[in-house]
């Protein structure tokens, strides 16, 4: 075997055995906190905490339902039941094989998890990713939420494309093995860099990568989860966009008009203007991890959004 070759297989063994270590001990850190659902056929992973009207947390990409937790879960429980779930792939919840678990798809999971806790009409909430999620919910159960905010939610497609990293988790084989070697061993590296992103121009708060368990997402099945997400995301959009105008739930959009991932030009102020029932709020100067950043007056536009919302129902009845 020529010198080059050896040197090759070496450096990726090496890459591979240190993604293992990685691996393990980002789930060493961040163990399992909630429990687990059979929801059609997948170990669901979820939080169940505090009494009242029900909320639904669904996070968005590269995270975990440990995002909410290091964030807004707490201070809604006070009040609220508030239910958080690890998306398909992500956290501790298993992913399907067969076929990619589109927006719609986690919809139904969620409806699941709803139904096999006994929650009826809870009001959603999405970050991010998870706003395509809330509004294929909104679509398929048009009775059945009472209610969902968008925290910067991804709504629209979007020109541009893509990360390389996530195109290249897409091609057949040297996809998984990039997941599964250098790209598990280089992530670790750029990690910081990508948490400085998502909530700039704020500061990164301490501890926000521990107590976020985003470690979680550079196991290399995490990895490929997120990157097939985020890849597939703007297609679907593309069509689902079609069926906004049928939404009649209330809907309220938080954005930060700082936010440069998940603009609302592209995103919010677009919807707006497709669903009737929905408001839009703007946090002067928030990026895109507002639910970090403006932590307080999210939780109170949430928490004035569930009792309106209430107050309306009952009004009708």
């Amino acid at each position: 075997m020529h010198w080059s070759v050896a040197l090759l297989f070496a450096l990726l063994g090496g890459s591979a055995a240190y993604t293992q270590v990685t691996a393990w001990r980002a789930e060493s850190a961040n163990p399992p906190i909630g429990r687990f659902a059979a929801v059609d056929g997948l170990r669901i992973h979820y939080t169940d905490q505090g009494q009242g009207r029900p909320l639904i947390l669904v996070h968005g990409a590269s995270t975990s339902l440990l995002d909410f937790h290091a964030s807004i879960a707490g201070p809604l429980a006070a009040r609220h039941r508030v239910i958080a779930a690890d998306r398909p792939g992500h956290g501790y919840s298993e992913r399907p094989a067969a076929a990619w678990p589109n927006p719609l798809a986690q919809a139904h999971l969620i409806h699941g998890l709803a139904q096999a806790l006994g929650v009826e009409r809870p009001m959603l909430v999405g970050h991010s990713w998870a706003g395509a999620l809330v509004l294929a919910y909104l679509l398929a159960y048009p009775d059945e939420a009472a209610g969902a905010v968008l925290l910067a939610g991804g709504t629209h497609p979007w020109e541009g494309g893509v990360a390389w990293y996530n195109d290249l988790a897409g091609v057949p084989v040297l996809g998984s093995l990039f997941a599964y070697t250098v790209g598990g061993a280089l992530g670790p590296l750029a990690i910081d860099g990508g948490i400085a992103e998502v909530l700039s121009p704020d500061p990164v708060p301490d501890g926000y990568r521990s107590r976020t368990g985003v470690d979680l997402s550079l196991r290399p099945r995490a990895f490929l989860a997120n990157a097939e997400d985020v890849r597939r995301l703007s297609p679907f959009l593309a069509a689902q966009r079609a069926g906004y105008a049928r939404i009649q739930i209330p809907l309220l959009l938080i954005t930060g008009d700082a936010d440069d991932l998940v603009p609302a030009w592209n995103h919010a102020d677009r919807l707006i203007l497709e669903v009737p029932t929905a408001r839009q709020v703007v946090i002067p100067g928030a990026g895109h991890g507002l639910h970090h950043s403006r932590l307080d007056v999210v939780v109170g536009l949430i928490e004035d959004f569930v009792a309106e919302t209430a107050a309306a129902r009952d009004v009708g009845h």
